[in-house]
């Protein structure tokens, strides 16, 4: 026999939509904060400074290299340890940070192949007609890659999002956090973790979306 109850699934969806705030605020600020970084960093690795680009390429290969919950367990639980000051970053801000610094390592390569696919012919043109190097970056170069970015820089945007799902472990109260609170105390865990994925699911859909729309509209009038 099914033991399902739709009562105790239509009731764990607003209690746990009422953390769909914080959820959605750390991913976005996280996406923000991470194609700034990450902008910075790809920009910083074009210089001929030898030992800048091995220092940013090591910091790159460790975040895109170690899982995201080893990170945040480092930051919130390791660091506070050598740097005692850490220890009064809450849970809220310790997951931007590091889903911040997460991001920008994976921003990082999007943006850098992005700007490696412009026509090179460009940048000689527009210097050869008296533009500067940071002129032809920025009215030339970065509008085009961040065009072309947009489709892999969505994907990495909806990782964040189901990255969200284990800050809970560093105590914060997003959608996973109060869902295992809820099922804890209703014993119905599936109930619970089924409307948890569905509220997941519509976020990426959303997003999805948006990122599509947004590569459309970026391309309007760009076809041949």
């Amino acid at each position: 026999m099914v033991n399902f109850e739709l009562d105790a699934f239509i009731k764990a969806l607003p209690v746990i939509g009422r953390a769909l705030p914080i959820t959605v605020s750390v991913a976005m600020v996280s996406m923000i904060l991470g194609v700034v970084i990450g902008t910075l960093i790809t920009l910083m690795r074009r210089s001929n400074i030898k030992w800048i680009k091995s220092i940013l390429e090591l910091y790159v290969s460790f975040f895109r290299g170690t899982p995201l919950m080893v990170q945040m367990f480092i930051f919130f639980f390791g660091l506070p340890q050598l740097i005692p000051v850490l220890a009064k970053v809450n849970a809220y801000y310790a997951s931007i940070i590091v889903m911040s610094i997460n991001a920008s390592a994976y921003a990082s390569e999007v943006i850098r192949s992005s700007l490696n696919a412009v026509d090179k012919g460009q940048y000689e043109a527009a210097l050869s007609v008296g533009m500067s190097k940071y002129q032809v970056m920025v009215r030339i170069i970065l509008p085009q890659g961040f065009r072309i970015a947009i489709p892999p820089l969505g994907n990495t945007f909806i990782s964040l999002i189901q990255g969200t799902a284990i800050t809970f472990m560093l105590g914060l109260q997003d959608i996973m956090g109060v869902s295992k609170m809820s099922a804890a105390a209703s014993y119905r865990f599936f109930e619970t973790y089924l409307a948890v994925g569905l509220i997941y699911w519509m976020l990426t859909s959303l997003a999805s979306w948006l990122n599509s729309y947004l590569e459309k509209q970026l391309s309007y009038g760009l076809e041949a």
